[in-house]
């Protein structure tokens, strides 16, 4: 007797980057709802990076295009979208600013915030 091998089938890249960040969110919750074996994590795992890289290059080409659009007169108007580079830069946090409230100046009791 036979027994079938399983065999790993490729998924096929979504086109549009919706599709992208559906599919990821998908894989987040299965990552998340802990009830996968590691090696099954392990393949949601890859499967998320091979979309991240993927709407990686959506987006890439996305800016490209956008750049070429908002040339003209062979003269370049567009500033490049500077991306995070660590997920750190992701997370919400403080507000940009002084980093103590001593470098501010004092306030006037007059002065109204608005």
């Amino acid at each position: 007797m036979t027994v079938p091998v399983a065999k790993e089938s490729k998924a096929v890249a979504p086109e549009s980057y919706g599709a992208v960040v559906e599919q990821l969110e998908s894989v987040v919750k299965r990552l998340e709802d802990g009830e996968l074996s590691l090696e099954d994590s392990l393949r949601e795992f890859e499967s998320g990076i091979r979309l991240v890289r993927r709407g990686e290059k959506l987006l890439g080409e996305a800016e490209k295009r956008v750049e070429q659009l908002l040339q003209g007169d062979g003269e370049d108007q567009v500033v490049p979208l500077e991306l995070p580079v660590s997920p750190s830069a992701l997370s919400p946090g403080p507000p940009p600013g002084p980093k103590s409230a001593a470098k501010r100046a004092p306030a006037d009791e007059d002065d109204v915030p608005f």
